[in-house]
């Protein structure tokens, strides 16, 4: 019988793309709201990221424990307000989360040079304005 042997960067792949559906359900089967839910594994997600281009040396160790300490925080506050809340956390509490991760998200895409295309696609975003 022949033995199969995953590449390591399929098998970190496949870890990253299933690691956030698994914090969905937990999160989710938990005493969360479902918005609740979804800011916490967002930020987590997020942090997965930041830990994943760590490891393929995208980004500096100073510039991913930054994010990572970013990303574990805004997790944290959602947390702890959806205690107080019982598993609810206000919506402009929510919005002021979702645009602190989105800062931290974009921070990273910005890090790894994979931030969005500008343009109209026609020119694969290598230049301004398309």
């Amino acid at each position: 019988m022949r033995s199969f042997k995953l590449p390591r960067t399929a098998a970190l792949a496949a870890l990253v793309a299933a690691v956030p559906f698994a914090g969905a359900y937990a999160a989710s089967a938990g005493f969360y709201t479902p918005r609740t839910a979804g800011l916490i594994d967002q930020a987590q997600s997020v942090d997965q990221g930041v830990t994943a281009a760590r490891q393929t040396d995208k980004i500096k160790p100073d510039e991913a424990r930054d994010l990572h300490r970013q990303a574990v925080r805004i997790s944290r506050v959602a947390q702890r307000e959806a205690a107080a809340g019982h598993g609810s956390i206000s919506a402009a509490q929510y919005q002021q989360l979702v645009a602190q991760l989105d800062d931290v998200s974009q921070s990273l895409r910005n890090a790894t040079g994979s931030n969005f295309l500008i343009g109209n696609g026609a020119d694969a975003g290598y230049y301004p304005n398309g």
